[in-house]
């Protein structure tokens, strides 16, 4: 009777002290998980990001040509003046070359020789092509050298209307034409100057021509952005000398390559200026939205981390941190775009700091 008494206070005295163990391992559970820090966590999510870039671009004459003189001569006539309004085929000045007209007339006169002497080697040739059809008459040999003759004589009468032809265009130059519609925006001779294509005649254009009615719009666009434009996409711009004017224009063309120097794409845009509001030269401030084409990650510049490890964020699993590295892309005031793996739906700290170690546990 006794021993059973003493089981039973035996037992009761190993199940208290297991009882109590369980309360105190579960109080110090308590405890850790109430001292653990109190930090602020998000769940990470995709969007797409829109941001805006400001660059610098050109306006420039969408057509735009210097002038130059072909032939050797002096300024007769100067038929325009800067800020004249030309027309395509509108004679511009008219140069004279006395030496050219001498030439011409000389040319002409081989010709008119060279084509006598022709007619008279082709009617002998064919006088006595007719007569040679009674044998015996003329001989075979008489009748081949005057076929040479005659087609010797033409060559020449060729190469005579070629010469004539030649110096007619020569003076053709000497009356020089605008090549499209447009204002001259630069004159750098007077009456009777010397111009030429060599020598001090050619130092600089007689004139520059430029299309103002439509402009072209340069810029250069790097590398990183080139990804957000296509050719048809429409864009803003200012220019500093119109206060509060925003213009608009489409991108009509890309280079679709990058420069070698600058690392960047060349865009054109097409600008309608029939106002002539807008002048070649102009310096202007694009505004280019870029709205991503896919979603990305995008997170608080305070979820960042930037130290001597890297770039990095503070993964929130099964309540501790782990850190995982990134990479940022554009950034917005308070926001910016990271790059990484395993982030689908990851957990993680929004206000990060190097303190904040790995296996920190998180309240």
């Amino acid at each position: 009777m006794k021993n059973k008494l003493l089981k039973k206070s035996f037992l009761f005295v190993v199940l208290a002290i297991v009882l109590t163990a369980c309360n105190t391992s579960e109080k110090k559970e308590i405890a850790a998980i109430e001292t653990a820090p109190v930090i602020e966590t998000f769940t990470i999510s995709r969007e797409k990001l829109a941001t805006e870039l400001r660059l610098p671009a050109e306006l420039t004459g969408f057509q735009q040509v210097d002038i130059y003189a072909k032939v050797s001569s002096f300024v007769k006539e100067l038929k325009v003046d800067i800020g004249s309004q030309v027309k395509k085929g509108q004679v511009l000045l008219i140069l004279e070359a006395p030496e050219i007209s001498s030439q011409l007339a000389a040319a002409q006169s081989r010709q008119l020789s060279q084509k006598a002497i022709y007619t008279a080697s082709k009617s002998t040739f064919e006088r006595l092509f007719e007569t040679s059809k009674i044998e015996g008459t003329i001989s075979k040999n008489d009748l081949e050298q005057a076929a040479a003759r005659k087609n010797s004589d033409y060559a020449q009468y060729q190469a005579s209307q070629a010469s004539y032809k030649e110096i007619t265009t020569m003076k053709s130059y000497l009356v020089i034409r605008a090549p499209f519609n447009g204002i001259i925006s630069a004159r750098n001779v007077n009456l009777g100057a010397y111009v030429g294509p060599n020598g001090k005649g050619s130092e600089l254009p007689l004139f520059t021509i430029q299309q103002q009615e439509k402009l072209r719009l340069s810029l250069y666009l790097p590398e990183i952005y080139t990804g957000y434009l296509s050719k048809g996409d429409g864009l803003s711009f200012t220019v500093k000398a119109i206060n509060n004017a925003i213009f608009e224009a489409k991108i009509t063309r890309m280079s679709g390559a990058l420069d070698n120097k600058l690392r960047s794409e060349l865009v054109e845009l097409d600008v309608p200026n029939s106002s002539k509001i807008l002048l070649p030269g102009m310096v202007a401030e694009v505004f280019l939205p870029l709205i991503a084409k896919k979603s990305t990650y995008v997170v608080p510049k305070t979820a960042v981390i930037t130290s001597s490890l890297g770039l990095y964020v503070l993964v929130v699993t099964n309540g501790k941190t782990y850190r995982t590295a990134v990479k940022t892309g554009r950034m917005l005031k308070e926001r910016v775009e990271i790059f990484g793996e395993n982030l689908e739906n990851a957990v993680l700290v929004k206000i990060a700091s190097e303190e904040i170690k790995d296996y920190t546990a998180v309240n």
